[in-house]
């Protein structure tokens, strides 16, 4: 656990005048740590924060520094990048990072998006029309203008990603890397609610949401431990010839298991490999369940399944009727769910063990398909 205090200083105008009184002695020498609330990093590994009297410098993996400022006279360490916050405008390359504002209710900071597939927030989708926000393109093919017409404070970016990020580095402006897709635990990757909020001055809110998603997660996962049963489970589909599976570590195989369930492959990748359908049928031929997540035109089947891979009709969750389904086209997976790893566990709960759950429980994401 990483705890870090924030004590933030304000610089105060002493006034010369001799006959200044002692109410307002005491206002020039406060310090109002109370105005910007303490960020507690528990879960998160790709960022860390530490504090000074007027600086807040956060480390973003190993190479990316910044300090975060109140003043622009301020004078920041050797190797970090001075950001004045709070800013006021920005562009997410990613839905997740976009699920951070969405819950910091925070649209108006997002100036630029790469696009807006599967994308369904109204309001969102409403600023893009109307021009508040706009499109500047996919990753490794940016459209240098449109981001210069969002007139961002700042960038974040996956860095890991597609990239093409040198025409942007040219424009001078700072790009934050966001890392929150590489978290490995479910919280870990919604704690990034608290990396935005130090960035837009919404500290306060950020640590609220995060305690209910924490508290709403960690109460399911105790209920979900106390099941006498466990059922397994494995992900992903055939495409282009191969079956990709996410890796052991990977921060779905934590949900399975923090859900009640035990993900078949047991591993230590985060990523996951591309496997033969061989492979993954001797993995997960007797396997329970069977989780999909895709974008389906229509109406999702057992009998569009087995059309995409006539072999499919081997594993036994396809013959016993368990298979896990979630239309990215009909749900808004990406665009929020990330900020909801605790909607994500009950959905799974409610599957795995129902007797666990109020038997009128509505899914929002994963259902067993029809």
């Amino acid at each position: 656990m990483k705890k870090i205090a924030f004590y933030l200083g304000v610089a105060v105008v002493f006034c010369a005048c001799s006959g200044k009184n002692n109410k307002s002695q005491e206002t020039d020498n406060m310090t109002p740590s109370d105005s910007i609330a303490t960020i507690e990093v528990k879960y998160a590994t790709g960022f860390s924060v530490r504090d000074s009297a007027d600086i807040r410098l956060v480390d973003v993996g190993k190479h990316d520094h910044f300090a975060l400022v109140h003043a622009d006279d301020v004078v920041v360490p050797e190797g970090y990048t001075k950001v004045r916050v709070p800013i006021k405008s920005t562009i997410c390359m990613t839905a997740l990072q976009l699920s951070n504002f969405t819950v910091l209710d925070a649209h108006d900071v997002v100036k630029g998006l790469t696009g807006t597939k599967n994308l369904f927030n109204k309001d969102i989708l409403e600023r893009v029309k109307d021009g508040r926000i706009v499109k500047i393109g996919m990753e490794g093919n940016f459209d240098t203008e449109m981001v210069l017409a969002a007139n961002p404070d700042i960038i974040f970016i996956s860095p890991f990603k597609r990239g093409g990020y040198e025409p942007i580095k040219e424009t001078g402006i700072t790009l934050v890397p966001h890392l929150g897709y590489k978290e490995l635990n479910p919280l870990g990757q919604a704690e990034w609610i608290k990396f935005v909020g130090m960035f837009i001055g919404k500290e306060r809110e950020a640590n609220e949401v995060f305690s209910g998603i924490e508290k709403r997660y960690n109460d399911i996962k105790i209920l979900a431990s106390k099941s006498e049963t466990r059922p397994t489970v494995f992900s992903g589909e055939m495409h282009s010839g191969t079956w990709h599976a996410v890796g052991g570590k990977n921060y779905l195989a934590q949900i399975f298991r923090d859900a009640g369930a035990e993900y078949i492959i047991n591993d230590e990748e985060t990523a996951g490999e591309n496997l033969e359908f061989e492979k993954m049928y001797a993995l997960a031929a007797k396997a329970d369940y069977w989780r999909i997540l895709n974008s389906f035109p229509g109406d999702f089947s057992y009998d569009a399944l087995k059309a995409s891979e006539p072999r499919n009709e081997l594993f036994q969750s396809f013959k016993e009727k368990k298979v896990i389904y979630c239309n990215m086209k009909k749900q808004a997976y990406y665009e929020i769910s990330p900020v909801q790893p605790d909607v994500l566990l009950k959905d799974f709960v409610a599957i795995f063990h129902p007797e666990l759950v109020e038997p009128d429980y509505q899914a929002t994401y994963y259902k067993l398909l029809k």
